[in-house]
């Protein structure tokens, strides 16, 4: 199994990235996928996740409106579409997998990470 992040780098407050997550050894479809982040001397946070079919979607508060998660089942990915970034979305964001429908259970398989800064 593998999840590898990519997109991450250096961004003036306001501006966009887009992340991407290829995925690897298993049945991408049947998973859903989410995005995390962790600042520095903070710990991991949720940031959107997009369930296996339907493909329902959540965010956190902090970003609702300003992300936008999706995925392409035939291409194994998922993306994070950032908008509007602020200094406060500076962080490490990881790509996860989780086996069930339900968004909140535990994610099993997560890949090593991108690193996004935003300047002010």
């Amino acid at each position: 199994v593998q999840l590898v992040e990519s997109g991450g780098g250096l961004v003036q407050a306001g501006g966009s990235l887009r992340l991407s997550c290829a995925a690897s050894g298993f049945t991408f479809s049947t998973y859903t996928m989410g995005w995390f982040r962790q600042a520095p001397g903070k710990e991991r946070e949720f940031v959107a996740v997009i369930t296996r079919s339907p493909f329902s979607t959540y965010y956190a508060d902090s970003v609702k409106g300003r992300f936008t998660i999706s995925r392409d089942n035939a291409r194994n990915r998922v993306y994070l579409q950032m908008n509007s970034l602020k200094s406060e979305d500076t962080a490490v964001y990881y790509c996860a997998a989780n086996p069930s429908i339900n968004y909140r259970a535990e994610y099993n398989h997560w890949g090593q990470g991108t690193q996004v800064t935003v300047s002010s």
